[in-house]
């Protein structure tokens, strides 16, 4: 990833562009698939060492969205999330590992209603480039 050196310094998650998806079985039968609609975080990039880097993703835990309302408040409520009590869950990276040319390993703590596990991340560099706007997104 050396050749991607504009991609070294602070990233911010754009959250018009950014979604958090998740999927779970639900009686054994079928999936449960929803995301979480307000994401925010930051990344610090170090193209040219990767072990280096970092990153810190919180989900509002209130913005939870299965398309389904009542299982929407159910998923807020203590039996599960526990929104009121737990207002959100946050990610923060330990380890950024290049595995492949744009594919990266990122592993760190995520933190659920107060429990924290460590989990690791596949991600996938699609590209830089610069929008409309100026703005540069990777």
């Amino acid at each position: 990833m050396s050749a991607q050196s504009e991609l070294t310094g602070t990233w911010s998650i754009d959250p018009s562009h950014t979604r958090v998806g998740f999927s779970s079985r639900h009686a054994m039968v079928t999936k449960v698939r929803g995301a979480f609609n307000d994401v925010s975080g930051t990344a610090h990039l170090d193209a040219e060492d990767m072990s280096r880097s970092q990153a810190r993703v919180v989900l509002q835990v209130a913005s939870v969205d299965t398309r389904s309302p009542q299982r929407d408040a159910h998923l807020r409520s203590a039996d599960f999330f526990d929104a009121q009590q737990h207002p959100t869950i946050e990610f923060n990276s330990t380890a950024v590992d290049e595995v492949d040319e744009n594919q990266l390993i990122v592993t760190g703590e995520l933190t659920i209603r107060g429990i924290t596990r460590t989990i690791s991340v596949p991600l996938e560099l699609l590209g830089v480039d610069t929008d409309p706007f100026g703005q540069l997104r990777a």
